[in-house]
């Protein structure tokens, strides 16, 4: 399976059961090299990414370190 960035497709169970290793890999590389046309796709992808961390631990594991789930102080 492969997703266009930015892709304006809801996220449902459905659609993070079909990421496979070869897909994650994909929308990893996408978020690794942070070349987006609009910050919107980048965080569309950022989304799509956390949900599957959260629902799918197994595949995410080698790119835990792309969803900043650190709390920061703006001060």
């Amino acid at each position: 399976m492969t997703t266009a960035p930015g892709s304006a497709t809801p996220i449902t169970p459905e659609r993070l059961a079909q990421f496979d290793e070869e897909s994650i890999a994909v929308l990893a590389r996408r978020l690794d090299e942070d070349d987006y046309p609009t910050p919107f796709e980048g965080l569309s992808d950022w989304h799509l990414l956390r949900a599957l961390a959260i629902h799918r631990p197994e595949l995410t594991a080698p790119f835990v370190h792309l969803v900043d789930q650190e709390p920061f102080d703006e001060d």
